[in-house]
């Protein structure tokens, strides 16, 4: 395939799939519930740190979660104290327990009150032309307070060679202006054309198939080498073909 048509084929799939039908069966669903931006960033970074496995079983605890919370993300992480850890007792989703959540609580709760937010702590660390320095930077604010070794593992760090899938899809939902209705665009401080595909599974092997990225590993490394060619594609919108990717992948068994 040729690089034109593989262009077109591409960006017919990317129309194919960003509609707000893909929000039904995507996590993006569970910050879709709010309007108030804090709300949204914040329930959409914890709907996305619990993003593997099932759907169904994600979907369901990401919800479960927001009840925990009162349905009010923001303002119950601004509150949060030993009169709530009570209510975060018995949650888990695979190896993401209760302990991790009330860490997670609290260190939201540490960049709200010192650092000026979640969108605030990743436009102060993004280069030039990426976001991985940025979420290496993140990881490093997110864990300032005395925290238990095992909950490190819930946020990735490109640095140490991860692709940072589930981080990077979350920056795509608060970053990318999409004039379709699934990803907010909500963070105006930074640029879409810093973001990278959310790589998994799904659209690792999909861009392999197209010749998009040589790397069979789904690491940092692969990441950087299909953010080369997706950036030739569209340099403002690259990871607008996520959709086509996953789409691909997940939906068709390309």
């Amino acid at each position: 395939m040729k690089k034109s048509e593989l262009k077109e084929f591409l960006d017919f799939k990317v129309n194919q799939y960003n509609n707000p039908q893909f929000i039904g069966t995507d996590p993006i669903q569970i910050p879709h519930q709010f309007s108030k931006k804090e709300d949204i960033e914040i329930a959409g970074f914890l709907a996305a740190t619990i993003a593997w496995g099932n759907r169904k079983s994600i979907l369901k605890n990401a919800n479960n979660l927001m009840e925990r919370m009162e349905h009010a993300p923001h303002d119950f992480i601004l509150n949060f104290g030993e009169k709530d850890l009570e209510s975060m007792e018995g949650f888990v989703h695979r190896t993401f327990n209760s302990i991790d959540l009330c860490y997670f609580m609290l260190a939201l709760q540490h960049i709200y009150n010192n650092h000026d937010g979640l969108e605030a702590v990743f436009s102060k660390h993004a280069s030039a032309n990426s976001l991985q320095p940025a979420i290496h930077e993140f990881k490093k604010i997110f864990f300032e307070l005395p925290h238990e070794r095992r909950t490190q593992k819930h946020v990735s760090d490109p640095l140490k060679n991860s692709a940072a899938k589930r981080i990077n899809m979350y920056l795509r939902w608060m970053v990318r202006r999409d004039h379709c209705g699934v990803d907010f665009g909500i963070w105006k401080s930074i640029s879409p054309s810093k973001l990278s595909c959310p790589l998994d599974v799904h659209s690792g092997n999909i861009a392999r198939k197209l010749k998009l990225l040589k790397r069979k590993q789904n690491d940092a490394k692969a990441l950087a080498e299909l953010d080369v060619v997706l950036r030739k594609l569209d340099h403002q919108d690259p990871v607008k073909y996520d959709f086509a990717l996953f789409g691909l992948g997940a939906f068709e068994k390309y």
